[in-house]
């Protein structure tokens, strides 16, 4: 038996380099290391500085790097990670260990159906499936010869960036999705709240879901039997960090019921204690049918309703292969997601992310009272939070004299730039972050 061939190591300073080779390696600067990184702080292997994250990989970390909990589960994970098996055929002890605590710490009791699979967009393109499946298995059982083929969604949502969800993405950054083919779906105007939440911009507000909610109503009638569902991120993340009212989304639910519509929250980005619930649909009086999940959950997928689905006998979470992938989701990402669950249940972390995002919210209005000229709309849900500056321009400005000052933050929207902090970042580490940003507020920017 031969010995594996030994690959070369790369030296920090080549790394990029060596990747530029094969991909476009345009992102930051640092070459990450992924040993001595640690909590919310990203070391940087070739200078030695350290970096604050407040953007947690596109919110997709929850808790922090090399915590603990999973360090010290480093050999288990490292068996778990040498075969790669086909969940959907192939079941283990882990594999059902790993849903007991999914179960336990982050299932609704009202969406009871899982399905998993790679990747944020396909969870939403799943989710869209299981409902176009749905609406045409109901009409066909009424001998309507009508496949439901219809998904309403809103304007600046962000929903992936293949497939179907290439017909709903429509955020201000348009190289996501243009020049890719689309279907043409109703697309509703987003009535999100503005801030200050002042007498006058709550009349425009609930003006603009009156208007929304009437194009729904129009859309359905106009598609008598083909909308399927109507999809809405609990809080639009990439387009602007666009928060909205529970009667807007009382709205939705009613004009679902009366329409044999389902409706999918996209909670891909807001789900899993960000905004200190473990869903975002949790501060709301509406539950929705299907959510999709990703990001912090390392594993991607969608949870739905159970009694709902069953209407229709074969759905797809009881027909074999109807929606199915090689892999059904990802084996390791649930392992290191069944440990993240552990550590947010043992260190009560959803209740954490929402003392630390009022906490971060009251910063940044403070910042807002302070420096008027720069800061608006201080908004946000636990540790989901966002400011808007004046203009674009200088927006991105802020954001790269922030990561001068060794502090990660990304834009949204089109001026906007957002918070993501680890669930378990601390009160110190924020203040950090307020302080450096209040620190480029004060010169002439």
């Amino acid at each position: 038996m031969h010995d594996a061939i030994q690959s070369n190591k790369v030296a920090a300073n080549k790394v990029k380099e060596t990747l530029s080779r094969h991909i476009l390696a345009d992102g930051f600067d640092f070459v990450m290391d992924m040993e001595k990184s640690h909590g919310s702080w990203i070391h940087d292997k070739i200078s030695g500085e350290e970096y604050l994250d407040m953007f947690s990989m596109f919110a997709s970390g929850a808790i922090g790097y090399n915590h603990p909990y999973l360090v010290k589960h480093t050999e288990w994970l490292g068996k778990m990670a040498i075969n790669k098996p086909t969940l959907a055929d192939v079941y283990s002890e882990e594999y059902a260990e790993f849903m007991e605590v999914f179960e336990r710490v982050a299932i609704p009791k009202h969406l009871q159906y899982a399905f998993f699979i790679s990747g944020g967009t396909l969870a939403v393109e799943n989710a869209m499936k299981a409902c176009f499946d749905w609406k045409t298995k109901k009409n066909f059982a009424k001998d309507i010869e009508v496949e439901g083929d219809i998904c309403i969604h809103f304007r600046q949502a962000f929903h992936g960036r293949s497939g179907y969800t290439l017909s709903l993405t429509n955020t201000f950054d348009p190289r996501k999705y243009q020049y890719f083919p689309k279907f043409d779906w109703p697309r509703i105007l987003n009535p999100h709240l503005n801030y200050p939440i002042t007498e006058e911009n709550l009349e425009e507000t609930i003006k603009n879901e009156q208007i929304a909610l009437l194009n729904i109503q129009e859309a359905i009638i106009a598609n008598p039997n083909r909308v399927a569902c109507i999809i809405i991120e609990p809080i639009q993340a990439e387009g602007g960090d666009h928060h909205f009212r529970d009667e807007f989304f009382q709205g939705l639910r009613k004009i679902c019921d009366e329409n044999e519509v389902l409706l999918i929250f996209d909670e891909v980005q807001t789900g899993i204690g960000m905004t200190g619930k473990m869903w975002a649909h949790e501060h709301f009086s509406v539950q929705p049918d299907v959510i999709s999940f990703g990001k912090k959950t390392q594993v991607c997928g969608i949870l739905a309703n159970k009694e709902k689905f069953d209407e229709v006998p074969d759905n797809v979470f009881r027909e074999s292969s109807r929606i199915n992938s090689t892999f059904g989701g990802n084996f390791i990402d649930m392992m290191r997601l069944k440990l993240i669950l552990e550590v947010i249940e043992q260190e009560n972390l959803v209740q954490h992310a929402e003392e630390m995002g009022t906490y971060l919210l009251e910063g940044l209005q403070r910042l807002e009272q302070q420096y008027p000229q720069y800061v608006s709309a201080a908004r946000g849900k636990g540790l989901m939070c966002a400011f808007n500056l004046p203009t674009a321009e200088l927006r991105n400005k802020v954001q790269s004299q922030l990561y001068q000052d060794k502090v990660i933050i990304l834009g949204c929207g089109e001026r906007a730039l957002r918070f993501r902090p680890h669930l378990n970042v601390s009160k110190d580490e924020i203040q950090t972050a307020l302080e450096r940003l209040e620190q480029i507020l004060q010169k002439e920017i």
